[in-house]
């Protein structure tokens, strides 16, 4: 693993530590490319704030410090500029134009939720609905054939517990759509790391079956996680066991 382009910084409200402390673990553990891709704010109506996001006046100061970051750092690794972005229509065009006033160089596609955060279905509560599992998949669809996504973060985030059958049946179409679009998966370290209900081994079985492009994405949130071996090693071992297509780097898709 030479590469991570899935990080955060204490402003999403979910992390811990500064920002040089993710580039000095990621140095240690013999990483030669950092992406810093935090949960980017999102144009909502005034009063609400999401408690998982950084907020729209904190944008500037990111791209701040990243980039000087960048410039300090730069005889010792490769340092990028990106968000994890969910694709919610409603607020698309507004948050480009925001984002478009500075150098952001990618989006990693999460989907969190299915139509948007404020008042609609969070994608990781058990379901057996077919219809939740179709909505999240048409919608990661659309995302993807925007052409703003350099790749998918965890996309087996949709914590379907209903007949395997149509969870193959949505699965291998968003698979099959990624892959047309050459666009990776992210086998995320979070999930294995907090024994989540992801990676999930249904999906990524379809993933190998259908060719996809995987990467590893650590989805640091705390600086030790950045690199950790062991998950590393976990992580491979996946890769091994459904015969997956992994890649060490991607090229941007300017967003």
């Amino acid at each position: 693993m030479i590469a991570n382009y899935h990080t955060h910084t204490w402003r999403c409200k979910h992390a811990e530590g500064i920002e040089r402390e993710y580039i000095e673990k990621a140095i240690d553990g013999g990483l030669k490319i950092l992406g810093f891709s935090d949960h980017t704010p999102m144009p909502y109506p005034k009063g609400y704030v999401s408690d998982v996001k950084m907020d729209m006046n904190q944008l500037e100061d990111y791209v701040d410090t990243i980039l000087k970051l960048k410039a300090e750092y730069r005889k010792d690794m490769e340092i990028h500029l990106g968000l994890e972005v969910e694709y919610y229509p409603r607020y698309l065009e507004e948050l480009l134009k925001a984002v478009h006033q500075y150098p952001i160089e990618y989006f990693l596609l999460a989907q969190h939720y299915l139509g948007n955060e404020i008042n609609d279905f969070y994608s990781g509560t058990p379901t057996d609905s077919e219809e939740y599992l179709k909505r999240y998949c048409m919608q990661s669809q659309e995302a993807l054939e925007t052409g703003l996504f350099t790749y998918f973060a965890h996309p087996d985030l949709l914590n379907f517990s209903g007949n395997a059958e149509i969870y193959h049946k949505w699965m291998h179409q968003l698979c099959s759509h990624a892959k047309r679009l050459d666009i990776p998966l992210e086998i995320n370290f979070l999930g294995i790391r907090g024994k989540r209900h992801y990676p999930n081994p249904d999906f990524w079985k379809i993933a190998g079956d259908v060719g996809n492009k995987v990467i590893f994405g650590a989805d640091a949130h705390q600086p030790k996680t950045v690199w950790d071996p062991e998950i590393l090693s976990a992580a491979k071992k996946m890769v091994d066991e459904f015969g997956l297509n992994l890649i060490d780097t991607v090229t941007f898709r300017k967003p």
